[in-house]
């Protein structure tokens, strides 16, 4: 669910009013190419003056958090604008617009196309990443953005592909599913069901290996990763060959401790889930169905080799670490990496935030090594 949609949008565009000078008006009218060389600026300076205008540290839960998370979380502060303010409409235009600021310059060394999904329902957009000089037959990772189902695309997680897929060597093709409130759950986990399918089906023309397709997504999209893990185990079909979870929504039937301990000022807030399962699922008796809530999934012994990663103030660390006990104790191979300092939406913050950057890149490496496991496993079955 990337958080608040404001996340990394218009981060000094509202930040305070001096000597009568409404800032936070003519911020606003800066464009967004600016904001983000001035929050580069910002966030470029040296690690004790980035301290400094952080504050005092924050501790919570015996966490400290990251110095520049709490500055950018303090740059956000100063905003009046509420994710449960907006129009899904305008959540998404504002999410647009300024995802660029903190997910950085464009990662260069990774050629795109664009092409399209069908589906029995229409044609997805998807777009498929290539870091240069990769060969034919690597793994591949269907990537689901994150959004809470109702806002993101393929624009706004553009620059966190084109990392995982340098970082990890493998190709991505992320796929651009309907949205919620228009299209309501499971609209959005039968396209995403129906894209990893696509993606099996069509690995060789991708340049993929078809039994190296993984599936991954930060938030939402690591709840539709799930899901399709699922939904792929109990029809008994072609499943994922590794997943990868940032921060996935796992549990929209009962409340965790987290959501109450970080639900407020960590970025992501309970006001914000409640805003957006109310518009993906707006039946709170439905939402026990495991392709939503898939801690109380019946099929995770079933599930890929997994790495799931959560930062420590995120109000779903508990009901995403729950889902990485399960599958633990289901047998299936996991590593749960908590982030102690990191917030929800970390994955997005990659252009300004070096401990983003950081544990995305161990995520990263952590797909990799799995998808070139899967790999070699083809190339011994064809020795």
């Amino acid at each position: 669910m990337v958080a608040r949609v404001t996340a990394a949008g218009q981060a000094h565009g509202r930040c305070t009013k001096s000597a009568g000078v409404d800032l936070e008006d003519a911020m606003a009218r800066i464009p967004v190419r600016v904001q983000a060389t001035m929050a580069r600026a910002l966030f470029a300076l040296p690690a004790p003056v980035r301290r400094r205008l952080a504050g005092r540290p924050v501790r919570k839960d015996g966490q400290t958090l990251d110095p520049d998370t709490q500055l950018l979380l303090k740059l956000l502060s100063a905003q009046d604008t509420t994710l449960t303010d907006a129009e899904p409409a305008d959540a998404r235009r504002t999410m647009e617009e300024g995802a660029p600021i903190a997910a950085g310059p464009t990662i260069e060394h990774v050629r795109t196309r664009d092409l399209p999904i069908p589906t029995e329902t229409g044609s997805l957009p998807a777009r498929l990443y290539t870091p240069d000089g990769l060969a034919e037959g690597s793994g591949l990772l269907v990537f689901y953005h994150g959004g809470g189902w109702v806002i993101g695309s393929l624009s706004s997680h553009d620059n966190t592909c084109r990392f995982l897929a340098r970082e990890a060597g493998v190709r991505v093709l992320s796929v651009d599913y309907r949205l919620a409130p228009e299209h309501r759950f499971p609209a959005a986990v039968d396209d995403a069901v129906a894209a990893f399918r696509y993606t099996v089906d069509h690995a060789a023309e991708l340049g993929a290996d078809p039994a190296a397709v993984a599936v991954g997504g930060d938030s939402a999209g690591g709840n539709l990763s799930a899901a399709v893990c699922h939904v792929t185990a109990t029809e008994g079909t072609t499943r994922p060959a590794y997943a990868l979870l940032f921060y996935p929504a796992a549990d929209a039937a009962r409340r965790h401790p987290s959501r109450d301990l970080f639900g407020s000022d960590f970025f992501l807030t309970d006001e914000d889930i409640t805003w957006f399962l109310g518009h993906y699922q707006p039946d709170v008796a439905a939402r026990a169905d495991p392709r939503l809530s898939v801690l109380g999934s019946d099929q995770l012994a079933h599930f890929p080799p997994t790495y799931l990663t959560v930062g420590g103030f995120d109000p779903l660390r508990d009901e995403s670490e729950a889902l990485g006990a399960r599958l633990a104790d289901a047998g299936v191979p996991v590593i749960v990496r908590r982030h102690a300092d990191l917030v929800h939406g970390f994955a997005n913050f990659i252009g300004l935030i070096p401990r983003a950057r950081e544990a995305t890149g161990d995520a990263a490496r952590a797909l990799g090594s799995g998808l070139a496991n899967a790999v070699a496993g083809t190339q011994r079955k064809a020795g």
